[in-house]
Formats: C-alpha cells, structure tokens, sequence
C-alpha cells in the first residue's frame, strides 16, 4: 500500500478516534476509509475492528481514570458485551440483516431528535426506570450483539440506553458506553481474526493514531461535558443515518 494512503487512513483514525470517544460513530469515517484505499468490504470490516480497540480502550482509561466509572465493577457488563458481540459475529454468516438496513436509519434519526430536544438532559444522574442487573442481563447483551452482527450506531444505542433506562447523566453515560463498546469491539474482533479477515499493519497503524484522537476526544468531553456531547451525538448520528439512506 503506497505511503499516502497509509497516511490517508492514519489521518482517519485520527479524527475518527477524536469523534468517537465524545460521541460515537467513528467507523462512519474509517470504514468508507478503508473501502477507498481498496481494502475488501469483510477485510476492512475486520482491520477497523482492530484500530477501534485503541480508541474504545484509550477512551474508557481516559473516562476511568477521571473516576466517571469503576472499571471492576462494570467487568460484568463487559463480558456479557464481549459475549453478545462474539455471538452475533458468528450469527452475521447466517442471520439476514436487511431488516437492520431499512430500519437502522430511521432508528438512528430517532436517537437523535431525542438527544436534540429531551429536555433536561445533562451530566446529571436522574430516577433510573429497570434495576442495573436486569439492565446489564438484557440490553447490554442486546447492543452487544447487534455490534458484532451489524454494528453501525452501537455507541449511540448504548448511550440511549444507558441515559433513558439507567438513569445516567450524559457524561457518564458517554464513559460507561465507551466501555461496553471495547468489550464488544474486542468480541467482533476476535471472530473477524480467526476467519483471517485483519490487516495487522494497517489496522495497528491507525489504532495508534485512533489512541491519541480518542484520549483527546475523551478530554474535550469531560471539559465540556453535554454542551459538546449532545450536539455531536445528534450529527454523528444524523450523519450515518443519510450514509445509510444513500448506500
């Protein structure tokens, strides 16, 4: 691969990184990436698996070690995160998912009018509407393996969740999710690296630069809190939801 694409991607996951870990969505910038540089659509799945693994984890070290989350109590979440997302990798060869493509847009502009226009939205914690053991045994499963069957928009799910079911304030909300999305990026990746479909080279490059974006990503939200969080939500996910619409 010649120098300037590889610049080209590493640049990508730069931004992409930066993005994602104030709002999600970064694979809306460094798979279209990939696909450009000619990588194949079930290899580039794989390679962006690799590099989302630096900026998830730069993120939810960042996030943590700010104290807006206790990784050790949340490992339980995580695994059943991992789980889902390694079932529904394994699932996407056979389970049809052009019901996810015709709905996941109109899912993604729901997301995001709600972000826009709930009001009293913050990075204040409020009543939560299920316990946190029936929170973390159905719907952290759930997102975890709509990531590794489909993927696109399973940061802003979590964070819908984790804001309208558990109560969390937005920033909060915003760590945990980080969090979920590590274990469940490392889940797809473990099956995407069996079947082979990873380049290391490519994929390690631009999790370095997906490391740095997200560890300053994860700073600029927790000085700015929702006032840059929701806004960027809001169009990250208007953004895919017209990717999506277009493709």
């Amino acid at each position: 691969m010649a120098v300037e694409i590889i610049l080209f991607l590493v640049a990508a996951a730069f931004v992409a990184g930066y993005i994602d870990a104030v709002a999600g969505g970064g694979g809306l910038i460094t798979i279209p990436a990939l696909l450009i540089a000619g990588v194949e659509p079930l290899t580039a799945l794989g390679t962006n698996k690799v590099q989302s693994l630096f900026g998830s984890g730069s993120a939810t070290i960042a996030y943590a070690a700010k104290g807006h989350m206790d990784l050790k109590a949340q490992l339980p979440a995580a695994l059943l995160s991992f789980g889902g997302a390694a079932l529904g990798a394994l699932a996407a060869k056979i389970v049809p998912t052009a019901i996810l493509e015709t709905a996941l847009p109109f899912l993604l502009i729901a997301v995001a009018i709600f972000f826009a226009l709930k009001p009293g939205l913050s990075d204040v914690d409020v009543e939560r509407r299920i316990s946190p053991l029936l929170f973390t045994l159905t719907f952290v499963p759930l997102i975890g393996a709509y990531d590794g069957l489909f993927g696109p928009g399973t940061g802003s799910f979590f964070m819908l969740a984790f804001v309208t079911l558990a109560g969390y304030g937005v920033l909060k909300a915003t760590a945990h999710t980080k969090l979920l999305n590590f274990a469940s990026n490392l889940g797809g990746f473990a099956v995407f690296a069996l079947a082979g479909a990873v380049l290391w080279k490519i994929g390690l490059a631009m999790g370095v630069a997906q490391f740095i974006g997200a560890r300053l990503g994860a700073m600029t939200a927790m000085r700015f809190g929702s006032k840059i969080i929701r806004p960027l939500l809001v169009v990250v996910c208007l953004a895919l939801a017209l990717k999506l619409l277009w493709q």
